[in-house]
């Protein structure tokens, strides 16, 4: 049975790889079994932002997850992580996520490099098909949650998925990310 939440119509993602940016697919088919978790739905591209997605389909902010990307440096060497924590909280950018990459300044990655990096939309950017040389870090309360509901690497749909599935990412690293 087909999970729901608020107004969406939700259809297993790996029926409609269609509806997921590139380098989520890859990502979501390579994780065997488990993506099988995994649902998505359509949505228009023009209500992907958090509040306005959430107001329009009556997805509560605690269940909507967001990811962004950061970046910092250290001896030269540039340092980037997706961090996922839930809408209605903050990531914990200048504290526990600098910490995690051992930096000594960390910055919301410019749009135009994250989108580049991943492959993906922006609005659309989540840590499922992220770079595998970054870490993932997943933000306690997105791992508890039932159901998450997050990017899809493109601005017309969204992910629906267990947090427990998030936290099992090949490179996530379950903490408090978040204030």
């Amino acid at each position: 049975m087909s999970p729901r939440l608020g107004t969406l119509d939700l259809v297993p993602a790996l029926d409609r790889l269609d509806l997921l940016g590139d380098a989520v697919a890859t990502a979501l088919s390579a994780l065997g079994p488990a993506a099988g978790e995994a649902w998505v739905c359509a949505i228009d591209p023009a209500l992907a932002d958090t509040a306005a997605f959430s107001e329009a389909y009556s997805v509560p902010l605690e269940v909507s997850a967001n990811c962004v990307v950061v970046l910092g440096r250290r001896a030269g060497e540039e340092r980037a992580a997706a961090c996922l924590v839930r809408a209605d909280t903050r990531a914990d950018v200048n504290g526990a996520v600098r910490r995690r990459l051992d930096v000594r300044k960390l910055s919301f990655a410019p749009t135009e490099w994250a989108t580049e990096a991943t492959g993906m939309e922006y609005g659309g950017i989540t840590p499922v098909g992220t770079p595998e040389e970054w870490p993932v870090l997943v933000d306690e309360r997105v791992a508890a949650l039932e159901w998450a509901v997050v990017g899809s690497g493109v601005r017309g749909s969204k992910l629906v998925l267990p947090g427990a599935l998030l936290a099992a990412l090949p490179t996530a690293e379950v903490g408090p990310y978040a204030r």
